[in-house]
């Protein structure tokens, strides 16, 4: 399972000497309960790292890391026995992220085990920051295997039957992808839908408030007018309370350039009211295309299921056919044979519509998270600039307003 056409480290389940890094070893086997969970049935080591080339995406040549990992049953070995031959597989260095990605979600009640560091972070100059130095392959070695162990050690997520398949079956994590991400699409889902709530109680109650303000605004219009009745009766302070009766019904006026500038605002909050169903959007389609995976792979699981019985002669389930076949006797060995060829081509195009469904939706869904990550940085920058904005605003007209008032006021009790 090595694709050479990905940068990403690699991790290898082989058989290897045990001898070669058992000092390694035996320093991260004393940091778990070895009689515990799955450790009681099963060794795990993470023997040893080694360099590879291949060609990534771009058909570029490139160098990666490949780690080797044993699996082999704890069984007790009688003096001058032999130990039992390891399991193997290979594993990258992305698929100890997705299976600890998927037992995040899975368990979000359990305080997951890290993985050692990806890239070498906190180094002193004596030390090498290279990903590929043997140091740092190494030390990271020891912390996949330590990782594994404490997984394996953990009471509840020893018992996870993706965490044995990980171990034990090369051709899992596709279904280890397919829980995560339905279950990020799911989650994602959701929050477009409580984002587009929020969002449309705010602009409702946007709405309200600037009803009543704009009320509050005009009614200041009264004083203007009672200002410039009350400077017909006094002498001294006429001239300033006629200047303050102005600003009253200028400030009054100036609720209808205000609202029209919170309309900047609102629009900007409509704007990711509308980017909510066009999130939706994205997981529906995710939903489809997950349901088209779903049925290809029952439609061929149905196909093969009839292949067995018609090679067997048996029928696991009541059908027509098999009711047939006992009212009308048996199909001939010529009919048989027909029939079986037409079904193993049938499972040949199931096989490749399953691989090519699998595709698609790996595919989909590595571009379109791509995208919603994007997305998310956008929102977050975007929404937060306007609200901030729109409180600066406030902020300056009130400054605006009463600052304007202040100096007619002063001037009609100086």
């Amino acid at each position: 399972m090595a694709d050479s056409g990905s940068s990403e480290e690699v991790a290898v389940i082989g058989n290897t000497d045990l001898n070669s890094s058992e000092s390694e070893n035996n320093i991260i086997n004393t940091m778990v309960e070895r009689g515990t969970a799955l450790l009681n049935k099963m060794e795990i080591n993470v023997t040893e790292a080694e360099k590879r080339t291949g060609k990534n995406t771009v058909n570029m040549q490139e160098t990666y890391t490949v780690y080797l990992i044993e699996t082999r049953p704890a069984e007790t070995v009688q003096e001058g026995g032999t130990p039992a031959i390891p399991d193997t597989l290979w594993r990258r260095y992305s698929e100890f992220e997705l299976l600890r990605a998927y037992l995040l979600v899975t368990y979000p009640y359990i305080i997951i085990p890290p993985l050692p560091e990806k890239r070498a972070e906190f180094v002193w100059h004596k030390l090498s920051a290279d990903n590929l130095d043997p140091d740092f392959v190494e030390r990271r070695r020891v912390g996949l295997e330590n990782f594994l162990l404490r997984v394996a050690s953990h009471p509840v997520l020893s018992n996870d039957k993706i965490l044995f398949c990980f171990l034990t079956e090369i051709h899992c994590l596709s279904y280890v992808l397919f829980v995560v991400f339905s279950r990020r699409f799911t989650a994602l889902k959701h929050y477009s839908e409580e984002l587009n709530t929020v969002i449309a109680q705010l602009l409702r109650v946007r709405v309200r408030v600037a009803d009543r303000l704009y009320g509050v605004y005009k009614v200041h219009g009264n004083y203007g007018r009672v200002f410039s009745e009350w400077s017909a009766i006094e002498k001294e302070m006429g001239d300033g309370l006629q200047s303050a009766g102005h600003h009253m019904d200028t400030y009054a006026a100036s609720i209808d350039d205000i609202l029209e500038e919170e309309e900047h605002y609102a629009d900007q909050l409509k704007e990711y009211l509308f980017y909510a169903d066009a999130v939706r959007s994205v997981c529906k389609k995710h939903e489809l295309i997950q349901y088209e995976l779903e049925m290809a792979a029952q439609d061929l699981a149905h196909k093969k299921q009839q292949k067995e019985e018609l090679a067997t002669g048996t029928v696991r389930v009541f059908s027509l056919k098999g009711m047939t076949s006992k009212l009308f006797g048996q199909e001939s060995q010529e009919q048989r044979e027909v029939r079986l060829a037409a079904l193993e081509q049938s499972i040949r195009e199931g096989e490749e519509m399953v691989k090519e469904k699998n595709t698609e939706c790996q595919e989909f869904v590595r571009t379109a998270w791509a995208d919603i990550e994007r997305f998310k940085e956008q929102k977050d920058r975007d929404l937060r600039e306007a609200l901030i904005s729109y409180a600066i605003m406030q902020i300056s007209m009130c400054k605006k307003v009463w600052g304007h008032a202040l100096s007619k006021l002063s001037s009609v009790v100086s």
